[in-house]
């Protein structure tokens, strides 16, 4: 079945995209990377491929959507609360937009931005003792 995902986004600077996500704690894949495009590290089964504009027009046969059109939100899951609030903290100092206030339901906290193309990250922790319940 499926065991990996390749998650593609058109970015419209990719030195500028590549700075904004190295301070906030990734890396990236030297292997599957060039000047219009790299492999940017989650964990081991999740990359972000971050793909100039001309390049990924190339791939596809429609326009990319504009950064004032939401196409989806990216959901990622963190180890605690604490890294929620760190992370998406970081994302806003570093330029990304505050799309939301913080979201505390008791068993699960989320908070996001909106990156420097647009792109919507939701950044959670759920309490693994209400899964079991």
């Amino acid at each position: 079945m499926l065991n990996q995902i390749f998650l593609n986004l058109p970015v419209e600077n990719l030195k500028r995209s590549v700075e904004f996500f190295t301070e906030l704690g990734f890396s990236f894949n030297p292997q599957f990377t060039d000047e219009t495009s790299t492999c940017m590290i989650v964990n081991d089964s999740i990359y972000v491929m971050l793909i100039e504009h001309e390049k990924f027009a190339g791939f596809i046969d429609k326009p990319i959507a504009p950064k004032g059109v939401t196409e989806a939100i990216f959901a990622f899951s963190c180890d605690t609360k604490a890294a929620v609030i760190e992370l998406s903290e970081k994302a806003h100092g570093l330029g990304a937009r505050k799309v939301n206030e913080p979201q505390d339901l008791g068993f699960m906290f989320s908070w996001g931005f909106e990156d420097l193309d647009g792109h919507l990250w939701d950044i959670f922790w759920m309490d693994p003792d209400h899964l079991d319940s």
